[in-house]
């Protein structure tokens, strides 16, 4: 069993970014990981000042910790000026290469308008310099503010199915860097 780590970098009360990562974990269980989200919500992060110690802020070890230990990330961000939220970027930017380093790391951004890749593309420069494996397959919920209905749930049943072509793929190339037993493919 693979363990995945997902992070939002949002922190609005009723984020699109939370709600995708939701999705997207639930999917990612079913398939028999386990799973953890770090709501960044909830945690005390400082500024991440180029520091290896923060002992005002025990959660900055938590995160850590949590991060080392999966065997892979899922990383969700709303698109803030084309790029990905500075929430989630301080949170990168307090780990590493040892919290990253050989970990498979899936990336999905929401969006007000159109879908594009800016933030994804970002994200994905930032797994490269911190030795991540990141999936070729990548999510983008444009118009987000249309995606989800009134409960949280996708409308759209070909979102949703890139969302589980994400979730498989995620979890087989985890199992195969690690070098763990891959479950038959669903739906085979």
């Amino acid at each position: 069993m693979v363990k995945i780590v997902g992070l939002a970098g949002s922190l609005r009360p009723a984020s699109y970014s939370q709600q995708a990562l939701r999705i997207v974990m639930e999917r990612v269980e079913a398939l028999g990981a386990e799973v953890e989200i770090l709501d960044l919500r909830q945690l005390n992060l400082p500024f991440c000042d180029g520091g290896d110690e923060y002992p005002n802020y025990p959660d900055v070890g938590k995160l850590r910790k949590a991060v080392l230990e999966a065997d892979g990330v899922i990383l969700v961000t709303p698109e803030y000026h084309g790029s990905l939220s500075g929430v989630l970027k301080n949170a990168l930017d307090l780990m590493g290469f040892e919290h990253f380093s050989g970990k498979v790391t899936g990336l999905m951004s929401v969006l007000g308008g159109q879908p594009n890749s800016n933030a994804l593309n970002d994200m994905r420069t930032i797994m490269r310099w911190i030795h991540a494996w990141t999936i070729p397959e990548q999510v983008a919920i444009g118009q987000v503010w249309k995606a989800f209905d009134q409960d949280g749930n996708l409308q759209d049943e070909n979102l949703s199915k890139r969302i589980d072509a994400f979730a498989q793929s995620l979890i087989e190339n985890t199992q195969k860097l690690r070098g763990l037993p891959q479950r038959e493919r669903v739906g085979t």
